[in-house]
C-alpha cells in the first residue's frame, strides 16, 4: 500500500469514527436532556398530582423519579462495562459488540413512541429508555477504545476534540429538525408554525413522542459510514470466558496501586464526570420545573447549548494539543463549578437573591447552558485524550472499560444526592446543588495526575 493510499485509508477511518458521535448524539441531546427527559418529567408530575400531591411536591417527586432511574442505569453500566471490555480485548474484536449495543440503542429509542401522556405506562417507558441509554453508553466505551489507533499521542487530543465537535453538531441538527418539524408547542404547532409531520396528533403529544423513533432512524442512517470505514484486524485469540474476564478486570483494579497517576485520574474523573452528567440530565428538567419553560423552549435552548459545545470542543482540541489535556480539564471544571453555583441561585424573579428585570433569569440560564455544553464538551474530549496517555494498545478496551467504570461507578451518586436534597428541601432548584461538591472532589484528585500519563 502506498503512503498516499494509507493516508486516505486512515482519514476515512477517522471520519468513520467521527460518525459514531454524530449518529449517537441524539440520544443525549434530543432524548435525555432537551426533549424526552423534560417531557417525561412533566407527565410524571401529572402522575403525582393525580395522587393528590400539591404542585411543588409533585415536581420534586417527578425529578426524584428521574434521578433514581438514571442512578440505576449508571450502576448497570458501571459494573458490567469493564468485563465486556476485557472479553472484547481477549478476542481482538470490537465490532460485534458495537453492533449488538447499537441494536439496544435502536430498540430502546423506538419504543419511546408508546409513552402515554396520561402516565399509564410510565415505568415501562423508563425501562425502554434505560435499554437504549445502556446500549449507547456501552457502544461509546468500545468506540473510545479505538481512539489510540487513530493517531500519535500528539494527534489524539485534536482527533478527540474534533470527534466531540462533530458529534455535537449532529446533536444540533437533529434537535433543530425535531423542533422545526415534529415537537408540538401548547398551540399544537411546531416552533416553525407548522403542524407536526405525518399528521401526528398534538393532543396526544405524538410529535414529542416521535423523537424516539426519529433518534433511532438517525442512528441507523449515520452509523453506515462508521461500519463501512472503521475496520479492525481479525485475530486468532481465544475467546475469554466471563469468569476469566472478571478475573482480568479484578487484576487490573489491583494493579492500579502501582499506577498512581491512572488511579487518581480514574478516581477524580469518577466524580467530575458524574457531576457533569448530573448537569446534563437535570438541565432540561430544571428549566421545566423551576423556570416553567415549554418543552420547545428547552429544545431551542438545547440547540444553542449544543452549538456552544461543538465550538468549545473544537477549540478544546487545539488547546489539548498546545497545552496538553490536563490543563484543559482543570479549566473546564473550574468554570463548571461557577456555572453550577449560578444556576442554583436563579429563580424566575431573582439572581443571587437580587431582583432583576423580567426575562433576565431566562437569559442568564441560557448563558449557563452554553457554558455547560461548551465546558462539558472540552471536559469529555480532554479526559478521553488524557485516558489515552494512560493506556496501551493491547488492553485499550479493558482500560476504557475501567474509564467507563470510573464514569459510572458513582453514576448513582449525583442522581441519588439530587434526589435526596430535592426531597429534603422540596425544591427542584436547590436539588441540583450536590454537583458542586462532586466537581470540587474531582478537581482536588486531578492535582495528583501526571499530565504526561503513565507512558512517558
Amino acid at each position: 500500500m502506498t503512503s498516499a493510499t494509507a493516508d486516505t485509508t486512515l482519514r476515512k477511518r477517522i471520519w468513520g469514527w467521527y460518525f459514531f458521535d454524530w449518529a449517537s448524539q441524539p440520544y443525549h441531546t434530543v432524548l435525555n436532556t432537551f426533549i424526552f427527559g423534560p417531557f417525561f418529567v412533566s407527565i410524571a408530575a401529572v402522575y403525582y398530582l393525580g395522587l393528590g400531591q400539591d404542585e411543588g411536591i409533585a415536581d420534586a417527586n417527578a425529578q426524584a423519579m428521574w434521578a433514581w432511574t438514571t442512578a440505576l442505569i449508571g450502576l448497570i453500566i458501571a459494573f458490567s462495562a469493564p468485563i465486556f471490555g476485557a472479553m472484547a480485548d481477549s478476542t481482538g474484536r470490537k465490532m460485534p459488540w458495537i453492533a449488538s449495543f447499537s441494536a439496544m440503542y435502536v430498540i430502546g429509542a423506538s419504543a419511546l413512541w408508546f409513552t402515554n401522556p396520561d402516565a399509564s405506562n410510565l415505568f415501562w417507558m423508563l425501562a425502554f429508555f434505560g435499554i437504549g441509554f445502556i446500549g449507547a453508553e456501552y457502544a461509546l466505551i468500545f468506540t473510545n477504545a479505538q481512539l489510540p489507533g487513530l493517531g500519535t499521542r500528539e494527534q489524539i487530543g485534536k482527533i478527540s476534540g474534533s470527534g466531540f465537535a462533530f458529534g455535537y453538531m449532529g446533536g444540533v441538527l437533529s434537535l433543530a429538525i425535531a423542533l422545526l418539524l415534529l415537537v408540538e408547542q401548547s398551540n399544537g404547532k411546531t416552533i416553525a408554525g407548522l403542524d407536526p409531520l405525518f399528521g401526528l396528533n398534538p393532543a396526544d403529544r405524538e410529535g414529542t413522542r416521535s423523537t424516539g423513533p426519529f433518534a433511532a432512524l438517525w442512528f441507523l442512517l449515520f452509523m453506515i459510514p462508521y461500519f463501512l470505514w472503521v475496520r479492525e484486524v481479525r485475530t486468532d485469540q481465544i475467546r475469554s470466558s466471563f469468569s476469566e474476564a472478571v478475573a482480568q478486570v479484578t487484576a487490573s483494579l489491583r494493579g492500579l496501586k502501582k499506577r498512581k497517576s491512572l488511579g487518581f485520574f480514574l478516581l477524580g474523573s469518577m466524580f467530575y464526570r458524574d457531576a457533569l452528567n448530573g448537569l446534563y440530565t437535570f438541565g432540561g428538567v430544571y428549566a421545566k420545573l423551576v423556570l416553567d419553560w415549554e418543552v420547545t423552549q428547552i429544545g431551542v435552548f438545547g440547540v444553542v447549548a449544543a452549538i456552544g459545545a461543538a465550538v468549545f470542543s473544537y477549540i478544546g482540541g487545539f488547546a489539548d494539543r498546545r497545552f496538553g489535556p490536563k490543563p484543559v480539564v482543570t479549566f473546564a471544571i473550574v468554570v463548571l463549578i461557577f456555572v453550577s453555583l449560578t444556576i442554583i441561585n436563579i429563580t424566575p424573579e431573582m439572581i443571587y437573591g437580587i431582583s432583576v428585570a423580567a426575562g433576565t433569569p431566562d437569559l442568564v440560564f441560557i448563558v449557563c447552558g452554553i457554558l455547560i455544553g461548551g465546558m462539558g464538551g472540552m471536559l469529555q474530549s480532554a479526559s478521553r485524550s488524557l485516558m489515552v496517555r494512560h493506556t496501551d494498545a493491547d488492553t485499550a478496551t479493558e482500560y476504557f472499560g475501567l474509564y467507563g467504570l470510573s464514569g459510572r461507578a458513582t453514576a448513582f451518586l449525583a442522581p441519588l444526592l439530587i434526589g435526596i436534597v430535592t426531597t429534603v428541601t422540596q425544591s427542584a432548584r436547590l436539588g441540583v446543588s450536590p454537583v458542586i461538591g462532586l466537581f470540587l472532589i474531582g478537581l482536588i484528585l486531578l492535582y495528583f495526575v501526571n499530565k504526561r500519563g503513565d507512558f512517558k
